[in-house]
């Protein structure tokens, strides 16, 4: 980029990665949108000779803007209503808001949506993008040592705590991926094959259509309703509930419902689907495979 590009030049070659970083921490489209469009204006309003470092400046702005959104949701934020898909807004791109959900995975959203802000934007800047502590303290208001506190529990609340050794959840996770395929697939005799004959199948009533049974017994009439939920489940991604191997279902990477499974051998001999708000918020979820290449921000992305 040339220095001596104006303003809307310049403030263009950082759009799409101040957009990366600002759905990362607000998880809607729209919102990261009107994050970034207000540090356009305000750098629109100040004198380019007065900022040494561009980029860091957008980001100090857009960090800011993101940290007082995510501190004023209260009664905006809709609860779970079972298997409702919720609606996006008037002016989120569906297209595009599926490539970022992708790139930063539902189970992710999931987990930062249940973080503090301070915690939020301090993990987002440092292990998602490399932010220095030293640059993000000022904008949590924090010294670099707290802030680094505040990132290092932001942390360990995405990661989480597995309740058994690595080698059963690769165990579990490849039991869960399977059934979680055939039921998107809708391939009934690949659910019978990764159901157990006596699966029981339990569930919130909010996470059923009315008049069916809280509790389901037997693998032929357990994989026979997934065929009938089975286009929902292209919303799951595997993710740690209570410390093993389960699902979220998390449309537009905002949680609908979680699956506690339990796994017997190679087969799933129990789940729980769990849309009850309350229950949700008691739940300890995290995510697999804590790689943040996975889900950082790279240049080239197509993020448009």
């Amino acid at each position: 980029m040339d220095e001596h590009d104006g303003p809307a030049e310049q403030f263009e070659g950082h759009r799409e990665q101040l957009r990366a970083v600002a759905y990362r921490m607000l998880g809607s489209l729209s919102e990261a949108d009107d994050a970034v469009q207000e540090a356009w204006l305000r750098l629109s309003r100040t004198d380019l000779g007065g900022i040494d470092n561009l980029e860091a400046w957008l980001r100090t702005v857009v960090s800011r803007l993101c940290l007082d959104m995510l501190r004023t949701r209260t009664s905006r934020r809709e609860d779970p209503l079972g298997w409702h898909v919720p609606a996006p807004a008037a002016d989120d791109d569906p297209e595009q808001e599926a490539v970022l959900v992708d790139a930063v995975g539902r189970a992710m959203l999931v987990v930062l949506d249940a973080l503090p802000p301070a915690e939020r934007v301090a993990f987002v800047l440092h292990d998602l993008f490399a932010v220095p502590f030293d640059q993000i303290a000022p904008i949590v208001d924090r010294t670099p040592v707290a802030t680094k506190k505040l990132a290092s529990r932001a942390r360990h609340r995405v990661r989480g705590a597995a309740a058994v050794p690595v080698s059963e959840l690769a165990r579990q996770r490849r039991v869960v991926e399977a059934f979680l395929a055939a039921t998107r697939g809708g391939d009934l005799g690949a659910l019978l094959a990764v159901l157990a004959p006596d699966v029981v199948r339990r569930a919130d009533a909010l996470a059923l259509t009315p008049g069916r049974e809280t509790v389901l017994r037997g693998a032929d009439a357990v994989a026979r309703e997934m065929l009938v939920f089975g286009r929902r489940a292209r919303f799951a991604e595997p993710a740690l509930v209570d410390g093993t191997v389960g699902a979220v279902v998390a449309p537009n990477g905002r949680l609908l419902l979680a699956l506690a499974i339990t796994v017997a051998g190679d087969r799933v001999a129990e789940y729980e689907l769990i849309a009850d708000p309350a229950r949700l918020r008691r739940l300890d979820l995290a995510v697999l495979d804590v790689r943040p290449a996975a889900w950082s921000y790279r240049d080239g992305d197509d993020l448009r």
